[in-house]
C-alpha cells in the first residue's frame, strides 16, 4: 500500500494542466487574452502594442515563450488544445524567438570547438560557485525549497523537451539517445522515473509537486533554462543544439548530484528527499559516456556539419544556467527570495 504522501504525490502528478499564469508585460498579456477567448479562429487577432525592442531574456519575453512552449506539452487549465498549432500565435513565438536566438548566439561568441566544450564539462569549476555548493556548504532549508521549486519547471518534464530529437535522429545516435531517455522515464517502471522521484522529494520538502504550480514564482532566468529545451526541441534544424543541452546536463551532473543530495540531508531531507539526486549521481556518470561516444559521435560520423549546432547547444546551455545562478546566489547572500513571490511556498 502506498503511503498518504506517495497517494497524494500521484495524485498531484496527475492533476493535468496548470492554471495560465499571471502576465508580466503587454506580450505575455496578448497571449493569455487571446487563449482564456474560447476556441481559435472567429478572426481573433492578438491585441499588442506597437511591436518595438523587447528585452529577449525579460520577464514578459520568457513568459511569453514558455506559454507558447507549453501547448506542445499539457497546455493550461480551460485553454482549448487547438491552440497547440494556431497561425497567428506560431508568428509571435517566431518572432521572440527569433530575437532570442539573436541574443544567445552573440552570448556564446567567439565560438569554440565541441571537443574543447565537452572536455570543459568533464572538470569541476574551482571556485565551488554554483547552487549545489552553496546549498551543501551554508544552504538554510528555505533555499532549499526555493531550488526544488524553480528546478521543478524542469524536472517535473524531465527528458520530454528531449523527446523530441527522436524521430529527428536516426540509427546508432537514436538507439544510444534513446536508451539514456528510457533510463530517465524510469526504464519501464512509473515509480522509478525522474519527474516522479523529483515530485517525492518536493513532497518530503512540505512543496506542492503539481505540474507547473511555481510557474508564477518562477523568475525569467529560471524560465530561459526550460524554454530553450523547448526552443531547440521543436525545431528539426536545431536539432544538434538540443543534442548539444543533452550532452551538457548528462555529462555535467552527476558531482553535482551528489552534492545536492548531501546538503538536502543535511538539511533534515528523508529517504524520498535525497533519492532524485542518488538516482542521478550514478545513472550520469554512465550516462556521460552514452552520450558522448555513442549519441554525439554516431552523430557526427552521419552529419558531421552538425557539430557546430552541437557546440552551440552546450555554449548556450552554460549560458542560461550560469545566469540562473548568478540569480539564485546573488538573491539568497543578499537574504532576499528568489522567488518573484515568497507566498507560492507557503504550506
Amino acid at each position: 500500500m502506498p503511503t498518504p504522501r506517495a497517494a497524494a504525490t500521484e495524485v498531484a502528478l496527475g492533476s493535468g494542466a496548470p492554471a495560465l499564469p499571471t502576465p508580466r508585460g503587454p506580450y505575455s498579456a496578448a497571449v493569455c487574452a487571446l487563449l482564456r477567448s474560447g476556441p481559435p479562429g472567429a478572426g481573433r487577432l492578438l491585441d499588442l502594442p506597437q511591436r518595438e525592442r523587447v528585452d529577449p531574456w525579460g520577464e514578459d519575453v520568457q513568459l511569453a515563450l514558455q506559454l507558447c512552449y507549453e501547448l506542445h506539452y499539457r497546455g493550461f487549465r480551460g485553454v482549448p488544445p487547438e491552440w497547440e498549432w494556431d497561425i497567428e500565435l506560431l508568428g509571435l513565438r517566431r518572432e521572440l524567438e527569433r530575437g532570442w536566438l539573436a541574443a544567445l548566439r552573440t552570448a556564446t561568441q567567439p565560438a569554440e570547438p565541441l571537443d574543447a566544450l565537452l572536455d570543459r564539462l568533464l572538470t569541476e569549476p574551482r571556485d565551488g560557485s554554483g547552487p549545489s555548493h552553496f546549498l551543501l556548504a551554508e544552504g538554510e532549508r528555505w533555499q532549499a525549497r526555493e531550488y526544488l521549486a524553480l528546478r521543478s519547471l524542469y524536472h517535473l518534464k524531465e527528458a520530454d523537451p528531449q523527446a523530441w530529437a527522436i524521430p529527428r535522429l536516426h540509427g546508432a545516435a537514436q538507439a544510444a539517445f534513446l536508451a539514456v531517455e528510457f533510463d530517465e522515464y524510469g526504464a519501464g517502471r512509473a515509480d522509478r522515473a525522474h519527474a516522479r522521484l523529483f515530485a517525492e522529494m518536493m513532497a518530503d520538502f512540505g512543496l506542492d509537486p503539481s505540474y507547473g504550480r511555481y510557474l508564477d514564482a518562477a523568475p525569467a532566468q529560471a524560465l530561459a533554462v526550460v524554454n530553450l529545451m523547448s526552443l531547440f526541441g521543436l525545431h528539426r534544424a536545431l536539432r544538434g543544439a538540443l543534442v548539444g543541452q543533452f550532452a551538457a546536463v548528462e555529462i555535467s551532473s552527476s558531482p553535482g548530484s551528489a552534492r545536492l543530495a548531501a546538503a538536502f540531508a543535511r538539511l533534515g531531507a528523508g529517504e524520498a528527499g535525497t533519492r532524485f539526486y542518488r538516482e542521478h549521481v550514478e545513472a550520469d556518470a554512465v550516462h556521460e559516456q552514452v552520450v558522448r561516444h555513442d549519441v554525439i559521435g554516431a552523430l557526427l560520423r552521419e552529419e558531421p556539419e552538425l557539430a557546430v549546432d552541437i557546440a552551440f547547444g552546450v555554449a548556450a546551455t552554460g549560458i542560461v544556467e550560469d545566469r540562473f545562478t548568478e540569480h539564485l546566489l546573488g538573491s539568497w547572500r543578499a537574504g532576499r527570495s528568489s522567488l518573484r513571490t515568497g507566498r507560492a511556498l507557503a504550506r
